[in-house]
């Protein structure tokens, strides 16, 4: 069924924030050194890949030396989980994926809009669903790239803190959640305008029944 400039609008940004969601979840480039320093130690890290180079355990309770990039989780790196894994990360971690989960759920909410008609009697709930999914998806969003904008560049975790910056991981994460509220609030105006054209219409039917029912009282006078 056809639908509305808005609602195809809501669908193209819905669309564009999950492949920037999808990107930053998966790339490992949300912290990265700017290269100035000669053979750093640390090189860049994601939410679950991190990349070392001759980088040693900071308590020096152990002589292991990691190199190359590695899922965050690997066995190896079980002897540093107390600095790779700090609160705040974990944190970030929990929040930017329950955001991508709830990217997850609006994409057979979204087809199932597509192929709706608007005559449904669902079709309001489902827009209702559908943009308070992805307004969830951007408050969890909003929280992982705050604490992680707050704390990732720290002096107090990666070493050589001076040399490190925020990477385009992360920036893909916030044009991303931007993105998941701008279609979400497009979702429920969508949905405002539907319920307000059918309560108008079931007035006008009222109105024409009503009109009906006098016009038939008054012929069997």
């Amino acid at each position: 069924m056809g639908k509305s400039l808005t609602g195809l609008i809501s669908i193209g940004i819905a669309g564009v924030s999950f492949l920037l969601i999808f990107i930053a979840f998966a790339t490992p480039n949300w912290l990265e050194t700017d290269q100035k320093l000669k053979n750093p130690k640390f090189q860049r890290i994601g939410l679950w890949w991190v990349c070392f180079s001759n980088f040693e355990d900071p308590h020096y309770w152990y002589d292991t030396k990691f190199q190359n990039c590695w899922w965050i989780f690997e066995e190896e790196y079980y002897i540093i989980f107390d600095f790779l894994l700090p609160g705040f990360f974990v944190a970030v971690q929990f929040f930017f994926t329950v955001c991508f989960v709830f990217h997850l759920i609006a994409i057979p909410s979204t087809l199932l809009y597509l192929a709706c008609s608007r005559e449904n009697y669902r079709f309001v709930q489902l827009l209702i669903v559908l943009g308070s999914v992805l307004i969830l998806a951007g408050i969890c969003g909003t929280i992982a790239v705050f604490i992680f904008g707050a704390y990732g560049d720290g002096r107090v975790w990666m070493p050589n803190w001076e040399h490190n910056h925020i990477g385009w991981s992360y920036a893909l994460a916030v044009i991303g959640v931007i993105g998941s509220y701008a279609a979400g609030i497009l979702f429920l105006i969508e949905a405002r305008r539907h319920r307000i054209k059918r309560k108008k219409a079931e007035m006008m039917r009222a109105d024409y029944n009503m009109e009906s029912l006098k016009s038939g009282m008054h012929s069997n006078i």
